[in-house]
């Protein structure tokens, strides 16, 4: 067999991606996590491609690109070359330069994002609003797209997420998201935790409880934790939804389970509490 080095086998897997006509990312991140990006050409804000990678060892890796249909494995054949000190050194400067890079775009949306939602005016009426049954509460618009202000958990507001008539979705470039939240009403002694604002909303004004809102699954427990920390003697409720392919459920349960809080799932499937709450005869 070939021996490879490490640098090798990173090279050899975005050819992969590139061979099977698929976009490999600028930057491959080695920590066997999942990443999704935007692929050159793809609308701004749009992350429909994805990727893991482990390098180390026995590198090996996943692709995929849910707008073009693609989908990879991929591992490395050979014997890998143990890393030098140089090359330790040498990725080591890489992940320090990346991160630096990465706070840079998450600052610069962050000053966008405030600069932005100042001067927006309240929605007072948006077709996304009317479909959903909610009041505006704290949203703004832009343009035809409404606006939703998403703040860290120190309170700075550091990103945006615009909403048009069609329902869809996107943030700000850049913009921080893990962590983060939006949020309705004022604080209560049992605060909601739900994924999008449509379900916050609805929550808030069916049962008056401060909801934070999560913005997806995937932030449900990391939202959870900062809450906990900010709240420590709250009662914190998940709410989660009740999706086909169990996700929601399952990332509901697992950020209960992160603050000792309690969940609440809708029961039909392929339903969140907007769609509950706003059913006739509810």
């Amino acid at each position: 067999m070939n021996n490879f080095t490490y640098f090798e086998a990173l090279d050899a897997f975005k050819n992969a991606i590139r061979e099977a006509g698929g976009t490999p990312p600028d930057y491959i991140q080695d920590d066997g996590q999942l990443h999704r990006y935007r692929a050159e050409g793809d609308s701004a804000g749009s992350k429909n491609c994805a990727y893991v990678y482990h390098g180390n060892g026995h590198p090996a890796g996943y692709f995929e690109d849910f707008k073009r249909g693609i989908k990879i494995t991929w591992k490395m054949e050979g014997n890998h070359t143990k890393l030098s000190e140089a090359d330790r050194a040498k990725i080591a400067d890489a992940n320090l330069k990346r991160q630096k890079e990465f706070e840079l775009k998450q600052q610069k949306a962050a000053e966008k994002a405030r600069s932005m939602f100042r001067n927006l005016k309240p929605a007072i009426s948006h077709p996304y609003l009317t479909k959903k049954k909610i009041q505006s509460h704290n949203t703004r618009t832009c343009n035809d797209a409404l606006v939703i202000p998403i703040y860290a958990p120190s309170g700075e507001l550091v990103n945006l997420q615009f909403i048009d008539k069609d329902s869809n979705k996107r943030f700000l470039t850049g913009g921080k998201k893990k962590g983060c939240f939006s949020f309705v009403g004022k604080l209560t002694s049992t605060i909601l935790i739900c994924e999008g604002y449509a379900t916050g909303a609805s929550l808030h004004e069916n049962y008056e409880h401060w909801v934070v809102v999560a913005m997806d699954a995937g932030n449900l427990e990391p939202v959870a934790r900062e809450i906990k920390k900010l709240y420590p003697n709250n009662q914190i409720v998940i709410c989660g939804d009740n999706d086909a392919s169990g996700i929601g459920q399952l990332k509901a349960k697992a950020a209960a389970m992160a603050v000792f809080g309690t969940v609440l799932i809708p029961e039909q499937t392929d339903m969140d509490w907007n769609d509950v709450l706003t059913m006739e005869g509810f």
